[in-house]
Protein backbone atom coordinates (compact mmCIF):
# COMPACT_ATOMS: atom_id res chain seq x y z
CA UNK A 1 0.00 0.00 0.00
CA UNK A 2 2.54 2.59 -1.05
CA UNK A 3 -0.01 5.25 -1.87
CA UNK A 4 0.95 7.78 0.77
CA UNK A 5 3.36 10.52 0.00
CA UNK A 6 5.56 11.77 2.79
CA UNK A 7 3.80 14.94 3.85
CA UNK A 8 5.88 17.75 5.23
CA UNK A 9 5.01 18.82 8.77
CA UNK A 10 3.96 22.34 7.80
CA UNK A 11 3.12 24.51 4.85
CA UNK A 12 0.77 23.42 2.10
CA UNK A 13 0.57 19.81 3.30
CA UNK A 14 -0.63 20.89 6.75
CA UNK A 15 -3.17 23.28 5.23
CA UNK A 16 -4.50 20.57 2.91
CA UNK A 17 -4.82 18.11 5.77
CA UNK A 18 -6.58 20.67 7.96
CA UNK A 19 -9.01 21.63 5.17
CA UNK A 20 -9.79 18.03 4.28
CA UNK A 21 -10.23 16.98 7.92
CA UNK A 22 -12.52 19.95 8.59
CA UNK A 23 -14.56 19.15 5.49
CA UNK A 24 -15.00 15.55 6.64
CA UNK A 25 -16.00 16.62 10.17
CA UNK A 26 -18.50 19.15 8.81
CA UNK A 27 -19.99 16.63 6.41
CA UNK A 28 -20.27 13.92 9.07
CA UNK A 29 -22.15 16.39 11.26
CA UNK A 30 -24.76 17.13 8.60
CA UNK A 31 -24.90 14.12 6.26
CA UNK A 32 -25.27 10.39 6.34
CA UNK A 33 -21.77 8.93 6.06
CA UNK A 34 -22.90 6.60 3.26
CA UNK A 35 -23.58 9.67 1.10
CA UNK A 36 -20.12 11.18 1.54
CA UNK A 37 -17.68 10.80 -1.33
CA UNK A 38 -14.11 11.87 -1.93
CA UNK A 39 -15.10 14.25 -4.75
CA UNK A 40 -17.56 15.95 -2.38
CA UNK A 41 -14.90 16.27 0.32
CA UNK A 42 -12.40 17.60 -2.22
CA UNK A 43 -14.82 20.22 -3.48
CA UNK A 44 -15.62 21.39 0.03
CA UNK A 45 -11.91 21.47 0.99
CA UNK A 46 -10.99 23.22 -2.27
CA UNK A 47 -8.54 20.52 -3.33
CA UNK A 48 -8.59 18.02 -6.17
CA UNK A 49 -9.84 14.48 -5.55
CA UNK A 50 -6.43 13.21 -6.73
CA UNK A 51 -4.84 15.07 -3.80
CA UNK A 52 -7.01 13.09 -1.39
CA UNK A 53 -6.45 9.77 -3.18
CA UNK A 54 -2.70 10.36 -3.27
CA UNK A 55 -2.50 11.19 0.41
CA UNK A 56 -5.09 8.83 1.93
CA UNK A 57 -5.72 6.21 -0.75
CA UNK A 58 -9.44 5.81 -0.20
CA UNK A 59 -12.36 7.11 1.82
CA UNK A 60 -11.97 4.56 4.62
CA UNK A 61 -8.34 5.53 5.20
CA UNK A 62 -9.36 9.20 5.27
CA UNK A 63 -12.16 8.52 7.75
CA UNK A 64 -9.72 6.57 9.93
CA UNK A 65 -7.22 9.44 9.84
CA UNK A 66 -9.91 11.96 10.81
CA UNK A 67 -11.12 9.69 13.62
CA UNK A 68 -7.60 9.24 14.96
CA UNK A 69 -7.03 12.98 14.98
CA UNK A 70 -10.30 13.49 16.84
CA UNK A 71 -9.24 10.98 19.50
CA UNK A 72 -6.03 12.86 20.26
CA UNK A 73 -6.34 14.30 23.78
CA UNK A 74 -6.28 18.06 24.07
CA UNK A 75 -4.79 18.13 27.56
CA UNK A 76 -3.35 16.00 30.32
CA UNK A 77 -5.86 14.08 32.45
CA UNK A 78 -7.46 16.06 35.25
CA UNK A 79 -6.14 15.78 38.77
CA UNK A 80 -9.13 15.17 41.03
CA UNK A 81 -7.63 13.48 44.07
CA UNK A 82 -5.50 10.44 44.73
CA UNK A 83 -3.81 8.61 41.85
CA UNK A 84 -6.53 5.95 42.03
CA UNK A 85 -9.32 8.56 42.00
CA UNK A 86 -7.69 10.29 39.04
CA UNK A 87 -7.46 7.01 37.14
CA UNK A 88 -11.07 6.06 37.95
CA UNK A 89 -12.42 9.45 36.84
CA UNK A 90 -10.41 9.37 33.63
CA UNK A 91 -11.30 5.74 32.84
CA UNK A 92 -15.01 6.38 33.41
CA UNK A 93 -14.91 9.40 31.09
CA UNK A 94 -12.87 7.46 28.52
CA UNK A 95 -15.38 4.58 28.54
CA UNK A 96 -18.31 6.99 28.30
CA UNK A 97 -16.81 8.92 25.36
CA UNK A 98 -15.74 5.78 23.47
CA UNK A 99 -19.17 4.16 24.04
CA UNK A 100 -21.05 7.17 22.63
CA UNK A 101 -22.38 6.91 19.11
CA UNK A 102 -19.62 9.16 17.83
CA UNK A 103 -16.96 7.27 19.78
CA UNK A 104 -18.11 3.89 18.49
CA UNK A 105 -18.14 5.16 14.91
CA UNK A 106 -14.63 6.57 15.27
CA UNK A 107 -13.42 3.20 16.61
CA UNK A 108 -15.08 1.41 13.70
CA UNK A 109 -13.53 3.83 11.20
CA UNK A 110 -10.09 3.27 12.64
CA UNK A 111 -10.46 -0.51 12.76
CA UNK A 112 -11.89 -0.67 9.22
CA UNK A 113 -8.82 0.89 7.67
CA UNK A 114 -6.19 -1.37 6.17
CA UNK A 115 -3.38 0.86 7.44
CA UNK A 116 -2.78 0.16 11.15
CA UNK A 117 -0.98 3.47 11.71
CA UNK A 118 -4.12 5.22 12.96
CA UNK A 119 -4.92 2.41 15.38
CA UNK A 120 -1.36 2.64 16.66
CA UNK A 121 -1.74 6.42 17.06
CA UNK A 122 -4.86 5.93 19.15
CA UNK A 123 -3.15 3.35 21.32
CA UNK A 124 -0.26 5.77 21.74
CA UNK A 125 -2.60 8.57 22.80
CA UNK A 126 -4.14 6.34 25.46
CA UNK A 127 -0.73 5.19 26.66
CA UNK A 128 0.45 8.81 26.92
CA UNK A 129 -2.54 9.64 29.10
CA UNK A 130 -1.94 6.60 31.33
CA UNK A 131 1.76 7.47 31.61
CA UNK A 132 0.73 10.76 33.21
CA UNK A 133 -1.00 8.86 36.03
CA UNK A 134 2.02 6.60 36.47
CA UNK A 135 4.37 9.59 36.68
CA UNK A 136 2.11 11.41 39.15
CA UNK A 137 1.92 8.34 41.39
CA UNK A 138 5.70 7.92 41.24
CA UNK A 139 6.20 11.58 42.22
CA UNK A 140 3.93 11.00 45.24
CA UNK A 141 5.62 7.73 46.17
CA UNK A 142 2.40 5.79 45.51
CA UNK A 143 2.28 2.24 44.19
CA UNK A 144 0.64 2.17 40.77
CA UNK A 145 0.00 -0.40 38.03
CA UNK A 146 2.32 -0.57 35.04
CA UNK A 147 1.34 0.71 31.63
CA UNK A 148 0.94 -2.88 30.41
CA UNK A 149 -1.34 -3.75 33.33
CA UNK A 150 -3.50 -0.70 32.66
CA UNK A 151 -3.75 -1.42 28.94
CA UNK A 152 -4.44 -5.14 29.44
CA UNK A 153 -6.78 -4.97 32.43
CA UNK A 154 -8.58 -1.63 32.12
CA UNK A 155 -8.46 -0.28 28.56
CA UNK A 156 -8.71 -3.56 26.63
CA UNK A 157 -11.82 -4.84 28.43
CA UNK A 158 -13.49 -1.45 28.03
CA UNK A 159 -12.83 -1.33 24.29
CA UNK A 160 -13.86 -4.97 23.83
CA UNK A 161 -17.16 -4.32 25.61
CA UNK A 162 -17.80 -1.20 23.55
CA UNK A 163 -17.18 -2.99 20.27
CA UNK A 164 -18.77 -6.38 20.96
CA UNK A 165 -21.08 -6.16 23.97
CA UNK A 166 -23.01 -3.71 26.10
CA UNK A 167 -21.27 -0.42 26.79
CA UNK A 168 -19.53 -0.60 30.16
CA UNK A 169 -20.97 1.52 32.94
CA UNK A 170 -19.09 3.37 35.67
CA UNK A 171 -19.40 0.44 38.11
CA UNK A 172 -17.74 -1.92 35.62
CA UNK A 173 -14.92 0.55 35.00
CA UNK A 174 -14.35 1.06 38.75
CA UNK A 175 -14.17 -2.74 39.20
CA UNK A 176 -11.51 -2.95 36.50
CA UNK A 177 -9.48 -0.24 38.22
CA UNK A 178 -9.93 -1.99 41.60
CA UNK A 179 -8.50 -5.21 40.15
CA UNK A 180 -5.24 -3.51 39.19
CA UNK A 181 -5.22 -1.11 42.12
CA UNK A 182 -6.90 -2.54 45.22
CA UNK A 183 -8.07 -0.23 48.00
CA UNK A 184 -5.47 0.37 50.66
CA UNK A 185 -2.55 -0.01 48.26
CA UNK A 186 0.42 1.04 50.35
CA UNK A 187 3.01 3.57 49.32
CA UNK A 188 6.00 1.98 47.70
Amino acid sequence: MGYRENPRPGGRSARVQAAVHQSVRDMLATMDRADITIPMIAQRANVTPSTIYRRWGDLQELLADVAASRLRPEAEPAKVGSPREDLEAWAEQYADEMASGVGRQMLRDILSASDVANAEKCSGYTQQQLAVFIARAKEQGEAFPTLTELMDHVISPVIYRILFDQAPGPDYVRKLVAKVMPEGTLKS
